[in-house]
């Protein structure tokens, strides 16, 4: 590559070298630090920012939505909405972290965080639950019992039976 300068040493030669890393997220990655490799973050699906999804999404490790989301999500460990993130639809998963905008029906048997920038709006169920001061949870809450068993359909009401005690 020649120096446009003219000058002969050609150390001055600008070449260009891009380097692959992963996003620096809001709220950081899930699970196993910046550094994970193809063979350890399993099935990851990310949605990028100008990306529209719709469907039905099963057996993702790990699904990161910086775009929209219209779908129902099983089958999977953990979803990430960031900031500029939309999921609409239904969701039964491990673990869950919400920095942008989730509407629909919500289970998360372990843990939910909801960040500063997070809105989650619907059903939610979970297991244990984070909220930074400014986010928001809006709608029906139920937190999931130690025997409690998770499906991806919707529940449906349980109407309240009388109990009777006899003496």
């Amino acid at each position: 590559m020649a120096n446009e300068e003219g000058n002969p040493s050609g150390s001055s030669a600008f070449r260009p070298e891009i380097t692959r890393r992963l996003p620096d997220l809001p709220g950081g990655p899930l699970r196993g630090g910046p550094s994970l490799g193809a063979a350890e973050s399993g099935n990851k699906l990310t949605v990028g920012r100008d990306i529209v999804l719709n469907g039905q999404i099963t057996a993702c490790d790990q699904l990161v939505v910086e775009g929209r989301v219209e779908a129902d999500l099983e089958n999977s460990q953990s979803i990430e909405i960031s900031e500029t993130g939309v999921f609409k639809g239904s969701a039964v998963i491990e673990e869950a972290t919400i920095s942008g905008n989730f509407e629909g029906s919500l289970t998360v048997r372990g843990e939910l965080t909801v960040r500063s920038t997070g809105r989650i709006e619907g059903e939610i169920r979970y297991g244990k639950l984070c909220i930074e001061s400014g986010g928001q949870v809006i709608g029906t809450i139920e937190v999931l019992g130690e025997g409690d068993t998770v499906s991806a359909t919707p529940v449906s009401p349980v109407t309240p039976v009388p109990v009777t005690k006899d003496n």
